[in-house]
């Protein structure tokens, strides 16, 4: 046997005791099918039957999922922002836009920045806001009792009303002491412009509340429909349980004075804002601290903010959504203080009634 052939033999019987093994990845497409599979049991989605949109689905889940991890990416802690599997996931980013949010909200708010009852608050930075005298380090109005069950707004874009009416209901709280739910629908039906589920605006919602004097009525005598329909405002109010009307309001920019917006919180009340909701699309609980634009021109939703956490790693927002209690942490946010995150200083409206 030529000693070339022994060199050859000895190799191939060494390569076989050494030879490193090949990791075979599973098929990324097969996971992701068994995520959407799941997906769309737990959301019971309507297109399980349909191939062509089932497609064009589980593409946009797949870009979800993609977005997920890179979001999941950024956490620089525990108590940072967290991303996952929501309802919306299944949406692109336009799709999003168009049927949760309200692409046109800053056109319709910037009226609001030249009228009288804005101010534009300043008190500089607010960098050190643990060490804010004046006060408490932590408070939460759910604490006390005047906070209402999260709502949800389903496929109708009044997240303007929810938010309003929900502040309404805080103030009547805070001022009588009982909770009681009052009508977002007649908001939606009753509030001229032809705005509805259209999207409309906080602050040409109260502006029409305080000079028309409309009485808000019990949700129990104008439930919601989720719809807009006729005005029935004017049938339904003589025979109401109970009604409120909005005796003042503020429509204020609080940009670089977060300190006056969070002594308005703890002194006066919850307060209605306009925000930029655009990355809370797969959010799932955490602070938000990164990647939420705050210009006003990408303002696109209204939420409430009912407290604040100053004691906190990462000092925040308590934030109330009305994308019912299954999104996020049981319907809430948390926002990081200070920097205007999703736009959450821009228009802050705080209010009192009667």
């Amino acid at each position: 046997m030529e000693w070339r052939t022994v060199v050859t033999i000895v190799l191939v019987v060494s390569l076989c005791f050494f030879m490193v093994p090949i990791r075979v990845e599973p098929d990324k497409n097969v996971e992701d099918a068994k995520l959407f599979a799941n997906y769309i049991d737990r959301y019971n989605k309507s297109y399980k039957d349909n191939p062509e949109e089932y497609k064009k689905r589980f593409e946009r889940f797949q870009r979800s999922l993609q977005h997920i991890e890179r979001m999941n990416g950024f956490r620089s802690s525990q108590e940072s922002a967290y991303y996952g599997l929501t309802e919306f996931s299944d949406l692109s980013g336009d799709e999003f836009l168009e049927r949760t949010l309200m692409p046109d909200l800053s056109v319709r708010s910037q009226k609001h920045t030249r009228a009288s009852y804005h101010r534009q608050h300043s008190t500089g930075s607010v960098n050190r806001v643990k060490r804010m005298p004046g006060i408490l380090p932590k408070f939460d109005w759910r604490d006390k009792g005047v906070v209402g069950p999260v709502r949800s707004q389903e496929s109708c874009g009044a997240c303007w009303a929810f938010s309003t009416v929900g502040v309404a209901e805080s103030m009547y709280a805070i001022k009588n002491g009982t909770l009681y739910p009052f009508s977002v629908q007649e908001m939606i039906d009753c509030m001229p412009g032809d705005y509805g589920c259209q999207g409309g605006d906080i602050c040409s919602l109260l502006s029409w509340l305080l000079a028309s004097k409309t009485e808000i009525i019990s949700e129990n005598d104008y439930p919601l429909t989720w719809r807009t329909d006729t005005c029935r405002l004017s049938k339904i109010s003589a025979k109401a349980q109970r009604g409120i009307t909005v005796t003042d309001f503020t429509c204020d920019s609080f940009v670089d004075a977060e300190k006056e917006l969070l002594k308005t919180l703890a002194i006066h009340g919850p307060v209605a804002v306009a925000v930029n909701a655009m990355s809370w699309q797969n959010y799932l609980g955490g602070v938000i601290q990164y990647h939420c634009d705050g210009s006003f021109e990408s303002v696109n939703h209204a939420v409430q903010i009912v407290g604040y956490d100053l004691t906190a790693s990462i000092p925040h927002y308590i934030v109330k959504n009305s994308w019912g209690p299954t999104f996020g942490d049981k319907g809430y946010l948390y926002i990081a203080l200070g920097k205007n995150l999703c736009g959450i200083a821009n228009q802050v409206s705080s209010l009192d009634v009667a």
